[in-house]
C-alpha cells in the first residue's frame, strides 16, 4: 500500500464497514492476534476513529503468518486521537513498528 491519495478498506465481514480516507493509512500498534487487533479496532471504533486490521494470514485462516505481527491502521489524521485513546486504554500505543 505504498503512494498517497484516497485508501478504503472494509472491515471482516459481519462487522460494520470502515473507510479510511484522507491520506495513506498509519500504523498505530503491531500485536501478536488478529483478536487483539480486533479489539483495539472495536476500541477506536467506539470512540467514533474509524480504522482497520491488517494482517497477512490468510484473513485469519492460517494465524501462525501472524508471528511478524498483526497491524492497526487509522487514517493519518485520526492518529494523534488514536494514540491517546490507546495510550488511556493501557493498549500498546508506541509498539508499532510503522
Amino acid at each position: 500500500m505504498s503512494g498517497s491519495g484516497t485508501v478504503r478498506r472494509t472491515a471482516e465481514a459481519g462487522s460494520e464497514g470502515t473507510e479510511i480516507v484522507d491520506s495513506a493509512p498509519v500504523t498505530v500498534a503491531v500485536v501478536t492476534s488478529r483478536t487483539e487487533a480486533d479489539l483495539i479496532v472495536g476500541l477506536l471504533r467506539a470512540h467514533g476513529v474509524p480504522a482497520a486490521v491488517s494482517a497477512d494470514d490468510a484473513g485469519g485462516q492460517e494465524p501462525q503468518l501472524q508471528a511478524d505481527g498483526v497491524r492497526v491502521l487509522v487514517a493519518a489524521a485520526d492518529e494523534p486521537v488514536a494514540r491517546q485513546l490507546l495510550a488511556l486504554a493501557g493498549g500498546p500505543a508506541g509498539s508499532d513498528e510503522g
